[in-house]
């Protein structure tokens, strides 16, 4: 006979765990190329080794993680050809959220996309004690999370957040915050879209949106194809 199946506690607290290990890749708490130690990891979360075990399972099926030879689980760095694939689909699936935002937003919401805005133009700070991410990552991540919320359609938003998932949020805060120039180009995409959801021009924001998270693409690619051979490996 074989094994029992694991119970919905077990897989609940499997899911649980996965998931916190996956926040504190996603805020840089643990970064790209950090080795995943299975008894340190227990202890901070409180739990044993073999829900860590399995959620590092889950994590790398998920292509967040990976195990290499004498080093064991490190979270992966993402090669640069996978990142610009995966904005590519990024790039046609929030137009498509742009798109379907223009008849549905109000001028309320309008008024929440200028205010992410204005956190970003005030520039880069690090994030204070008790907040999750950096300003600049939960601005950024908000105005996307709106647009998709107002579009109104949950597997559209749950195939975006797919494609973010698997990328550590907190790069893609460190190119911005590193490149005056990109978060100025950043800054004035949305407001391009802004004005084009607010005046209805249903072609020009989905294009609008694609090229920005085109552009966002290649910069992270090219952040990864510069740092990969000087930082992470070795």
């Amino acid at each position: 006979m074989g094994a029992d199946p694991p119970s919905r506690e077990s897989s609940a607290l499997v899911d649980d765990t996965a998931a916190a290990i996956r926040a504190r890749i996603m805020s840089g708490e643990i970064p790209i190329g950090a080795q995943l130690r299975q008894a340190d990891l227990a202890a901070t979360l409180g739990v044993s080794r073999t829900p860590i075990r399995e959620a590092l399972r889950q994590l790398q099926a998920g292509g967040l993680i990976e195990v290499l030879p004498r080093r064991g689980a490190v979270v992966r760095v993402p090669a640069p050809w996978e990142v610009r694939e995966a904005y590519e689909v990024r790039a046609e699936l929030e137009g498509l959220a742009c798109e379907r935002a223009v008849d549905q937003i109000t001028p309320e919401q309008l008024d929440e996309l200028r205010s992410t805005n204005d956190v970003l133009r005030e520039g880069p700070r690090a994030a204070q004690p008790g907040e999750p991410a950096s300003p600049i990552t939960e601005a950024n991540d908000r105005f996307h999370t709106l647009i998709h919320e107002i579009a109104g359609n949950e597997r559209l938003a749950r195939t975006i957040r797919d494609i973010n998932d698997a990328f550590p949020r907190n790069v893609s805060a460190l190119v911005l915050q590193d490149n005056p120039r990109l978060r100025a180009n950043n800054l004035a995409q949305h407001e391009r879209i802004i004005e084009a959801l607010a005046t209805g021009e249903v072609e020009q924001v989905r294009r609008d949106m694609r090229d920005h998270v085109i552009a966002a693409g290649e910069a992270l690619a090219r952040w990864y194809e510069r740092r990969s051979q000087t930082v992470f490996r070795g």
